[in-house]
């Protein structure tokens, strides 16, 4: 009797223990530079996350710390999540990047996954999306439909990532329309309503009909509706509520299937360092509705260029195309590398201004 029992206690705690296994949930963590209802870049990291769980269910657990400056104050919440049993940790900023791979010396068993930087380690892999082909569709709308020939563009942080975006949506403008001219301004911040608000009144102040943005909330959109006979686009997310006035498209960061595959692959144990740079063509950048406020002939020109771009007919920097000092950058049907474009730190010829330190 003794013995059946002592059986059965084994089995008993077997099974027990076997369902503990069985139910060891992967914990992935995100840190975002912004609120998740910014309306745009954190919006859309969130909606990824709210992905995850959605495709693997109660196999998984997510968790996340919003609005975490860059620097010092992101490497403690790394730390924290990783000393908290995640297995895999999205971190969504480009200033994230130092206290990523640091805190990844840390935790060599903890994946990371750093947003829009460039240094990897064994357990850091890096991913990005190629906005600049966005841009150019953009600079193509904002070209034919200006008709005060200024094009505003609100800058966030200067790294290569933003200026590509201004210098692609330039060449894409003034391809259709030889008159126009950008006018800048930075808020060296990548979400502050306050500040965006008020870079955009600047630039509408200063003639501009058409309003760009690198920064991550609605607010620009908002001034352009106050102002009246202005537009604007969708930045990181579609930004819909405003379609209906003075958005006529937008750019949209698609990171879901990315973060479902890399979360899929620390589940499987097949997880590795990779770097990942995608844009139009494998569906991590999107182009939002295009609206009737734009002109049909425009929408269905934006539309083949979206599709030029998608195959690889057109890239977005194809020469001639000069530095903004006059020097020759690519020739005659030359294309820039990605090396170049990772590290571009230049404007283009016919953009004024210069690019701040």
């Amino acid at each position: 009797m003794k013995f059946t029992k002592l059986l059965t206690g084994a089995a008993l705690a077997l099974g027990l223990a076997g369902t503990a296994i069985a139910e060891e949930k992967t914990k992935v963590g995100f840190v975002f530079v912004g609120p998740v209802g910014d309306g745009g870049w954190t919006y859309e990291h969130n909606q990824g996350r709210l992905a995850i769980e959605k495709e693997f269910g109660d196999k998984v657990e997510t968790v996340y710390v919003e609005s975490v400056a860059e620097g010092p104050d992101s490497e403690r919440v790394m730390t924290q999540m990783a000393l908290k049993g995640a297995d895999l940790i999205f971190t969504t900023s480009f200033g994230y990047m130092d206290p990523t791979i640091n805190v990844a010396k840390k935790f060599p068993n903890v994946k990371f996954e750093h947003a829009t930087g460039y240094k990897t380690a064994p357990n850091v892999s890096t991913y990005s999306a190629r906005f600049y082909e966005g841009r150019a569709v953009q600079g193509h709308i904002a070209g034919k439909m200006t008709k005060s020939n200024v094009i505003g563009y609100i800058g966030s942080v200067p790294i290569p990532e933003v200026i590509r975006g201004i210098n692609s949506a330039y060449i894409h403008a003034k391809k259709v329309n030889p008159d126009v001219e950008f006018k800048i301004v930075w808020v060296f911040e990548w979400f502050n309503p306050a500040k965006e608000a008020d870079a955009a009144k600047v630039l509408i102040e200063q003639g501009a009909d058409v309003i760009l943005q690198h920064t991550d909330s609605t607010a620009p959109l908002a001034a352009a509706e106050e102002a009246g006979n202005v537009i604007g686009f969708g930045q990181a997310s579609d930004m819909a509520e405003y379609k209906d006035g003075p958005r006529v498209s937008s750019i949209i960061d698609n990171w879901s299937p990315y973060y479902i595959d890399r979360t899929r692959a620390v589940m499987d144990g097949t997880w590795e360092s990779v770097q990942t740079w995608d844009g139009i063509g494998p569906g991590m950048v999107g182009i939002g509705e295009i609206t009737d406020k734009v002109p049909a002939d425009v929408k269905e020109e934006a539309l083949a260029l979206k599709d030029a771009i998608a195959s690889g007919e057109h890239h977005p920097f194809t020469g001639p195309i000069n530095k903004q000092d006059g020097s020759v950058w690519l020739k005659e049907g030359e294309t820039a590398d990605d090396g170049t474009l990772l590290g571009m730190n230049f404007y283009v010829e016919g953009i004024e201004g210069d690019i701040p330190q």
